[in-house]
């Protein structure tokens, strides 16, 4: 009860014409520069950092706040007009989002971006106010053992579900993992090739901008004379009743996943969505539309993207432990007011904080409302011909890539690595596994390194931990699974085959 009453005084501050006022700047700013590639929240943040020393600390972090989630949303929206991802967390959207987009279904896409993002912030923000404690208690409780698990996991799971074949996904990881090996560790530069530049390692932005912006433009333009120029129907405004009946349970689901993993000091909202669009895909009716288009591979993800942010801020708020860049430069936004972060912070500035949290329900309120009605003017971009859409898309990716580091030589990187991208989409390869390990590649060194140093180099250690156990063993099912059911088909072949005509026999039925 004490946690509802201090929320309502929360909601009575958040409420203000002048808080409401900067809680619409900063869900337009951050929408605003979630579109543009390599331009994130986190970027925004600290760009008006300095602006809002002249205000009072509670309107400056209700502003902070719709940047954030703007920043999230935003995102999505050229993930899947343009397939060009804002950031890394929107990469996913980008697989069947674009692919809804090319076949008219546009503002369908963004309007269960838009829903998935309002459910799943709104539950998320929710979770944050009364289950803070339960769940920062769960993710001090995990150790480095426990991390490394899950993002094995994720890698692995990832993998096994995209391309046309395993070789080709893992071939495609294996690629993300050299680049994300790139750069200095414990003191040693490693495939930098003499390049100080590249000490520091390759920003993932410049890559994701690279292998889907640049990649996708050069194959266009490679195509371009073969096939005629076409406008891209935008589709009908609305989602249909089928389309909410596929979207809702995705919607929740996402939730589930992007909540505790934004909570997680090593979780952010990237393996999340990967693991919703995998769960999306193993339990959808419709399994051959991924690739396609499906519309619960853009529902999962975004919910998943969106429920992270607010889990995000949980053990930055209760314990002074950002997780992610944006939340780590909030955090600076605190101490630059004298402001600590930590667990007596609800104590402390209880006022501030529960009117924080109240901006983040307003916030995704005004989201929702400035988008859905915006969803069929978004998806007319597509019907702007496409080598002066492409020259467009091409300008943003060079820009977004400078911005992130003002260094000419990323400029560089993003034509090698478009390349990349255009060699990848040429022969096949899944683009997804490769910026998977670009992402995680790191993080999984540094987890290794720390749970080895944990047991003085004992490999055992890394089954230390019941929940790596656990993970393990489903890492186990999932490499283990295929070979088993290749092996009983081999061994029963009569089966397989009844099976098979069974199916093909049900086929006018399902598709009545």
């Amino acid at each position: 009860m004490d946690v509802w009453s201090s929320l309502m005084d929360g909601f009575a501050t958040a409420l203000t014409p002048m808080n409401l006022l900067y809680a619409m700047i900063g869900v337009i700013l951050g929408t605003a520069v979630g579109v543009l590639p390599g331009l994130g929240p986190a970027m925004t943040v600290a760009l008006l950092l300095p602006v809002t020393y002249v205000l009072e600390p509670t309107s400056a972090f209700i502003m902070f706040a719709g940047i954030y989630y703007g920043g999230m949303y935003g995102g999505s929206t050229t993930s899947i007009l343009l397939n060009t991802p804002g950031e890394s967390s929107s990469v996913i959207t980008a697989i069947e989002g674009n692919k809804m987009a090319k076949a008219g279904r546009a503002a369908q896409a963004l309007a269960t971006a838009a829903t998935g993002s309002f459910i799943a912030g709104t539950i998320g923000t929710a979770l944050l106010a009364f289950c803070a404690p339960i769940v920062v208690d769960f993710a001090v409780s995990l150790g480095n053992p426990s991390y490394f698990a899950i993002m094995v996991l994720a890698l692995l799971a990832v993998t096994a579900v995209l391309g046309s074949s395993r070789l080709r996904g893992f071939a495609a990881l294996g690629l993300g993992l050299a680049i994300g090996l790139v750069g200095a560790s414990s003191g040693q530069a490693r495939l930098t090739f003499g390049i100080p530049l590249l000490v520091d390692g390759i920003d993932i932005v410049v890559v994701a901008v690279a292998i889907f912006a640049v990649g996708e433009a050069l194959w266009v333009a490679a195509h371009l004379r073969r096939t005629p120029l076409q406008a891209i129907p935008v589709g009908q405004p609305w989602m249909g009743k089928s389309d909410w009946k596929r979207s809702w349970k995705p919607w929740l689901r996402g939730t589930a996943y992007g909540f505790p993993f934004g909570a997680l000091p090593a979780g952010g909202a990237e393996i999340p969505t990967f693991l919703s669009y995998v769960t999306e895909k193993r339990l959808s009716k419709h399994p051959e539309e991924f690739g396609h288009g499906a519309i619960e591979g853009v529902a999962g993800p975004e919910a998943a993207n969106n429920a992270s942010a607010a889990g995000t801020l949980t053990p930055m708020l209760a314990l002074g432990l950002p997780t992610n860049a944006t939340a780590a430069v909030m955090l600076l936004a605190f101490t630059s007011y004298g402001i600590q972060p930590g667990p007596l912070l609800f104590e402390s500035q209880g006022p501030l904080v529960w009117a924080l949290i109240a901006s983040l329900f307003i916030g995704n309120f005004l989201l929702l409302l400035i988008n859905l009605p915006l969803a069929p003017m978004w998806a007319k971009l597509l019907q702007i011909p496409r080598p002066y859409l492409y020259a467009g898309i091409l300008f943003f990716a060079t820009l977004g890539a400078y911005s992130v580091n003002l260094q000419a030589f990323d400029l560089l990187l993003l034509l090698v690595f478009g390349a990349l991208g255009f060699l990848m989409r040429r022969f096949g390869l899944p683009v997804l596994p490769l910026i998977l390990g670009v992402i995680l590649g790191p993080r999984l060194e540094d987890q290794l390194r720390k749970s080895l140093q944990l047991f003085s180099g004992n490999p055992a250690g890394l089954l230390s931990e019941p929940i790596a156990v656990v993970v393990y063993i489903i890492v186990a099912l999932i490499l283990v699974f295929p070979l088993l059911m290749k092996l009983w088909r081999r061994n029963h072949p009569a089966t397989s085959l009844l099976s098979a005509t069974a199916t093909r026999g049900n086929a006018p039925n399902d598709a009545a």
